[in-house]
Parts: structure tokens; sequence; C-alpha cells
């Protein structure tokens, strides 16, 4: 079984949170960390995704699979496990990046020999696993819709904050009927009911890789994501700045202070909405640790799985390295989350 795993920008929020909870289940692995400085210890390698120079450092340490906490908006990691046969799982890409890595991958399908996996949807990338769970004939689902709660008390990262920052102003794709439509963040706004006492809340849209997975992979023809903040002030006064666009006069640097605050953890919840012919399923999921947790835990899983040796040689999103069932059983037995299915 092969075990040395690269974690590069491991020293990130939800980097620290995969290596905890990859070292408290497999003590067997021998993780390393990936860092643009050098560390105290010979499990932190020197590897800039923006310097392939320092790339040798991978094959130096016999390095099986490369886990991608940290943008690589050029792909150069990826390119360089592609050349090289290594694993590679990206949890990080917003949904532009992640289109042009999965075209870059597929172009270069032929020199594939190790398993290329995306896992950059919501919180990891399990929404589209938990889909197939409540609904396992996909051509039956008309429409599925993701709400969003988003604490700003939680402990959140740069990354998604600094895309919201340089993208609240550009419109993105949604699928209603497989034809898309430009919308524009934190605009349309309608009520969603959430579960865990939250209640009712305004919702925006909100442009996450699922939008694209649902539609472009799943083949699901309307598909759709929506966001509330906790604070429904801060929630309204976002749709405000929109609808006024208010974003377009704001330097860049202004919109990262707006949106780049982080607190010290909060819960953290989404809830899928799945529309058949004839039925309304919904799934409901409650990270009472926060986001951080349960992006690294299903990126954890992800990597269990291919260390397992059972997927084969390819490209693949997370859900399809998994079956849905295995998903929910490890969701629903760890013991930060809650699951509710109606």
């Amino acid at each position: 079984m092969r075990k040395n795993i690269l974690i590069i920008g491991g020293t990130g929020i939800v980097g620290k949170v995969i290596l905890r909870i990859l070292k408290g289940r497999n003590s067997d692995y021998k993780v390393f960390v990936g860092s643009r400085h050098a560390g105290k210890n010979g499990s932190t390698l020197v590897v800039d995704v923006n310097n392939p120079e320092t790339f040798n450092a991978i094959l130096e340490h016999n390095i099986d699979m490369i886990v991608m906490c940290t943008k690589d908006r050029d792909n150069e990691i990826l390119q360089f496990a592609i050349q090289n046969g290594l694993d590679y799982l990206d949890i990080t890409k917003p949904t532009p990046d992640l289109t042009a890595a999965y075209n870059f991958a597929k172009a270069n399908k032929l020199k594939i020999n190790s398993r290329i996996v995306f896992a950059s949807g919501w919180m990891g990338g399990i929404v589209s696993s938990l889909v197939n769970h409540i609904e396992p004939d996909s051509a039956k689902i008309q429409e599925t819709n993701l709400y969003i709660y988003y604490s700003i008390r939680d402990l959140a990262g740069k990354s998604s904050a600094h895309f919201l920052a340089e993208n609240v102003c550009k419109p993105f794709v949604i699928y209603e009927n497989d034809s898309s439509k430009n919308v524009k963040h934190f605009s349309d706004s309608q009520n969603f009911n959430f579960s865990f006492g939250i209640g009712k809340r305004q919702v925006y849209n909100l442009d996450v890789p699922d939008l694209f997975i649902l539609n472009q992979i799943e083949k699901i023809p309307t598909v759709s994501v929506k966001m509330t903040y906790n604070s429904k002030v801060v929630t309204r006064l976002m749709g405000y700045l929109q609808s006024l666009k208010v974003f377009n006069i704001m330097s860049l640097k202004e919109r990262q202070l707006l949106f780049g605050s982080s607190g010290k953890g909060d819960q953290a919840v989404f809830e899928v909405v799945i529309k058949t012919q004839y039925k309304t399923k919904r799934i409901s999921l409650q990270s009472t640790k926060g986001q951080a947790e349960l992006t690294a835990f299903s990126a954890v899983l992800h990597i269990e799985k291919l260390l397992s040796e059972k997927v084969a040689d390819g490209i693949y999103f997370s859900h399809q390295i998994h079956s849905s069932e295995e998903i929910y059983e490890e969701l629903t037995g760890y013991n930060t989350i809650n699951v509710k299915i109606s």
C-alpha cells in the first residue's frame, strides 16, 4: 500500500485539520507538509506552487499522493503529478479554476497513469454523493438546489473570501432546463427554511463548483446554489450592495476586507433539495465544528479511498470514487456531523 502523502498548504486552516484527522485515523501513513517556507522538522518540504524548481523535493521524498489545500491557478502541480504518475487530490478550486483544470486533465488523458481527483465541490465535494444517496437514479432528478448557511463567526481561510472579492461583480452560470443563465452573487433573493433551529432565512445566489458538477457531469437539468449568512443584517446588506452596484466602485482591497473576516468557530450547515417528477427530497447536514472540520474530514475520506488501491487510474470527481452509501455512513458516524433526510 502506498502511504507517502504530501499536503500542499498543510500549514493553512483546512490543511492543519486534515493532518489532525488523517493522523488520528491512520497512524501508519507518512504525511509531509508542503510549504513555501522551511519547517522545523523533516516532514516539511519547501514546495512553492509558483516555483516549479521546488518540485524536485516531491520526487526526492518518494511522494505517492499530492493533496492540494492551496491555490494552484496555473495548474503547475497538476501538470507535475500527471508527468510523474502521482495521485492528485484538489479541494480548493473555485468553479472557473476547476473547469480549466478538468479540461487540462482531459486533454492529457492518454498520459495519465495515476488517479486525478477533483474534490472542489462544497465542503470537500460531498454534495453529489449525498444527492446520489437520496436519489440513486440521477436520470429521475429534474432539479437540485443547494442552500448554504455560512457563519461569519466560523473559522475560515482566505481563499473563499478572496474568490468572492475578485468575482462578486462578475456573472456566473446557473442552469435551468439545461440552459445556462448568467447571474451574479447576492442576487435573486428568496426565502428558505433551514433545519437545525436556524429557521427561515433570505438566501442569494452563490457560485460553487457543484453547479458545474451536477449539471455538466451528473446531467441534472436545473441546478442552483444559494446562501445566507448567520447575520440577517449582513445578508440583506450584501443584497443591497449588489443591487445598488456598490461592489463595482469598491477596490479589490476593500472587497477583500469586506469578505475576509474570520471568527473562532461556529456551525456550518447546508441543505440539498432534490426534485423528481413525483417527489421532493431533502437532505440536511450540520457540522457543529464548522466548515474546516467538514471539508477536512471529506478530504480524508477521499485520501483513504485512494490509498485503498480500489480506484483505477483516471480522472474523477470525488463522488465518483466512492459509493454514496460509504460517504453517508462515514458522515453519520462522525461525532460532530448531523444528517437529516426528509
